[in-house]
């Protein structure tokens, strides 16, 4: 039995007896929980013993569990158990931004819920975080950008132009520019603002951690009416924009579960083959984010078109094996 079960349908006995005025029997608590009587036994039990006020008494030939009308009282529920859950693994997914306002804030809110609860519920809530891990993935370390984030935030919010000097990574080299803030975007580990750039002139992605210096202005901007970011990201395969291309990539059919498992993109098909490989279509902003992720597929992939995209993995991939021979270990 899994534990999250576990801890959900003890959750469940709590509320049932918080709601009861005489109290349940044992049968009558596997009946609205769909388990067997000595299951709920087993489930009382633990709940004493965790420290829950819960006592039986005989009543017309019955024997009926209840909570302490005291401990009615003093507990309060201001969260469903799901909604709980969700908080604890909340907590969990942002521990990248440990530091930042963002999580300080998340801080904050958890330690105003805990205050509500009594130390029964605090006990058991210290069993539900102790059931749920989140794993992460490498990402950038944003505690010593907690002012940046900060301005950027604000700058959005109230809709005023920000001046920033911004190094682009491709080309090693820093510009000045004016940029109109619409979105805050957090995307893979990182942090980007999506904004108009007056020297660009149109809509683009910055890097906050690449933004070298900022200043507000007094000058106030409108956020295009019809500017959507989903909309503004939705033909992208991660950051980078492009003119749009229909990429045909064939997939062997020992990773053709992994691929047809998730939505890599919102324009994707998914066409199985016979020998149980498939063939994946999307269309796409550019190549060059979609030619990465092919290739951490090593020889499991190979580019059916368009042709340019099938010919820069090839070169990728022969560049991959010179290195490999140029530097054989001695």
């Amino acid at each position: 039995m899994a534990r999250g079960d576990q801890l959900a349908r003890q959750w469940k006995i709590i509320q049932i007896l918080i709601s009861s005025r005489r109290g349940r029997s044992a049968p009558d608590l596997a009946k609205a929980l769909d388990c067997h009587s000595r299951t709920v036994y087993r489930d009382l039990e633990a709940l004493q013993v965790a420290g829950f006020p819960i006592y039986t008494e005989r009543t017309d030939g019955k024997s009926l569990w209840a909570l302490l009308d005291t401990a009615k009282h003093s507990i309060p529920i201001p969260f469903s158990l799901s909604e709980l859950m969700a908080l604890y693994f909340s907590r969990g997914m942002m521990k990248a931004l440990k530091n930042t306002v963002f999580y300080d804030s998340l801080e904050t809110l958890f330690d105003k819920v805990k205050a509500t609860l009594s130390a029964e519920y605090l006990q058991y809530l210290d069993q539900i975080e102790y059931t749920l891990e989140v794993g992460s993935k490498p990402s950038k370390q944003y505690g010593e950008l907690k002012n940046l984030i900060s301005q950027v935030t604000e700058a959005a919010v109230h809709k005023k132009y920000i001046e920033i000097v911004y190094y682009t990574m491709s080309r090693k080299k820093k510009t000045r520019r004016k940029v109109a803030p619409y979105k805050i975007w957090y995307f893979d580990g990182a942090f980007y603002l999506v904004g108009n750039c007056g020297l660009r002139g149109d809509v683009r992605i910055f890097a906050l951690d690449r933004i070298k210096n900022l200043k507000q202005t007094d000058e106030d901007f409108e956020t295009p009416a019809d500017f959507d970011i989903d909309e503004f990201m939705k033909s992208s395969f991660g950051l980078f924009h492009g003119d749009p291309v229909k990429v045909k990539i064939w997939f062997a059919a020992d990773i053709a579960g992994y691929i047809g498992e998730k939505q890599w993109h919102q324009t994707q098909r998914i066409w199985p083959q016979a020998d149980g490989s498939i063939v994946f279509e999307a269309e796409v902003a550019g190549t060059k984010e979609i030619k990465f992720w092919i290739m951490n597929w090593g020889a499991k992939a190979v580019v059916l078109s368009p042709e340019s995209l099938r010919e820069e993995v090839r070169m990728e991939a022969e560049g991959l094996l010179e290195n490999y021979r140029k530097n054989m270990p001695l």
